[in-house]
C-alpha cells in the first residue's frame, strides 16, 4: 500500500475522533490544552492499536479469502465509510458532546471511535500490508486531528457539524474502491 493510501485511511479513520472532539472541545471552558492533550493520547493511541489487533486476527484468515482478499477489502472498507455516512446523518451533534475530562467516558468514546481501524486492520492482514508504518501513521493523524478538534472546537463546532464524517467515510469507501479497481484492472 503506498503512503498517500495509507495517509487517506488514517485520514478517514481520524474523522470520528476529530468529530468527538470538535463537538465536546466546544464544551471545555478551562484547561484547555490539558484536555486536548489528553484526547488526543486516547484517541490517537487506541486508533493506533486497534488496527494491530485487527492485523493479526485477520493474519489467521487471510489464508481462506486470499482469492477474493480485493472484495472483503472493499466490502470491509465500503461497509465502515457507508456506517459513518449514515450515522453524521442520523445522530445530532449534541448527542455526540460528552465530557472528555471524565476518565470512563474519554475511554469508552477512544474505544467506540476506533473500532472501524480494527475492521482496517483485518483489511490490511488480508491485502499483506506490513502493519507498522500504517499504525504509527493512523495514531499520529489521529492524535492531530483530536488535539486540534479539541482545541478550536468553540470556534468551529457550527461549521463541521456531520461534513467530518461524510468525508472521512467517502475517503475510506474511495480507498476500498482504489483496491477492487486495482485487483480487478491488473
Amino acid at each position: 500500500m503506498d503512503g498517500i493510501s495509507t495517509l487517506l485511511i488514517a485520514l478517514g479513520l481520524a474523522m470520528d475522533a476529530f468529530a468527538v472532539s470538535v463537538t465536546s472541545g466546544a464544551t471545555i471552558t478551562h484547561d484547555r490544552l490539558k484536555s486536548a492533550l489528553k484526547a488526543a493520547l486516547f484517541f490517537g493511541a487506541f486508533q493506533a492499536f486497534m488496527p494491530v489487533i485487527g492485523w493479526f486476527g485477520g493474519l489467521e484468515f487471510s489464508d481462506f479469502v486470499s482469492g477474493y482478499d480485493h472484495w472483503v477489502a472493499f466490502g470491509l472498507l465500503a461497509l465502515i465509510g457507508g456506517k459513518m455516512i449514515h450515522e453524521s446523518m442520523t445522530t445530532e451533534p449534541d448527542e455526540r458532546v460528552a465530557n472528555l475530562l471524565d476518565l470512563r467516558v474519554l475511554t469508552f468514546l477512544a474505544v467506540a471511535t476506533s473500532i472501524d481501524a480494527l475492521a482496517v486492520g483485518v483489511t490490511f492482514a488480508f491485502l499483506d500490508v506490513p502493519i507498522f508504518i500504517p499504525v504509527v501513521v493512523i495514531g499520529v493523524v489521529t492524535f492531530v486531528l483530536s488535539f486540534l478538534g479539541i482545541y478550536i472546537g468553540n470556534r468551529f463546532v457550527g461549521f463541521f457539524e456531520n461534513r467530518i464524517e461524510i468525508v472521512g467515510g467517502l475517503i475510506l469507501i474511495g480507498i476500498g474502491l482504489k483496491i477492487l479497481l486495482e485487483d480487478l484492472l491488473l
